[in-house]
């Protein structure tokens, strides 16, 4: 277990965050975590989380023109089966609904610190494996880049399968 837990860092006085100020949510949710700020995570700038941002607000921007049921409630339960920094549930940013954030556990970077400073929840999972949920009662399923990052890990089958 002690690999799943990232130390908070070292403060100097009793008026000082560990870890970082965050934001009142639903404002955090978009600003930039503090991990990301601090260089935590390998690979993300702040730069690279704000493109990130952006990249996927372009793209949900394009999901609400095709699919007009984003906002009505047809999709309250939606997990995102590779969710990088959380940006995809980030753009959604509805009452309406929530996204079960998963960052696979062969992913390059963990991520899943960032995802919960923006407020959002999450879990790691190998796709590989069986989920510990029923997928299919999820109303909708992201799976960006997700057979790519298995492939020659497992079968896609298999991860359909738990779709």
């Amino acid at each position: 277990m002690e690999v799943c837990i990232t130390p908070l860092p070292e403060v100097n006085s009793a008026s000082e965050v560990a870890g970082g100020q965050l934001e009142p949510f639903p404002k955090r949710i978009n600003a930039v975590p503090p991990r990301i700020t601090l260089g935590s995570v390998p690979v993300f700038s702040v730069h690279s989380y704000e493109e990130d941002n952006k990249l996927w607000r372009k793209h949900v921007d394009a999901y609400k023109k095709t699919n007009n049921l984003f906002d009505t409630g047809r999709y309250r339960n939606i997990m995102d089966m590779n969710a990088g920094l959380g940006s995809f549930a980030a753009a959604l940013e509805s009452p309406k609904l929530w996204v079960m954030n998963v960052v696979p556990t062969i992913a390059n970077t963990s991520a899943l610190g960032v995802i919960y400073e923006r407020g959002l929840i999450g879990m790691y999972h190998d796709w590989c494996e069986g989920f510990s949920t029923y997928p299919r009662t999820y109303d909708l399923i992201h799976s960006n880049s997700i057979f790519s990052l298995y492939q020659n890990k497992c079968k896609f089958e298999d991860i359909l399968l738990k779709i």
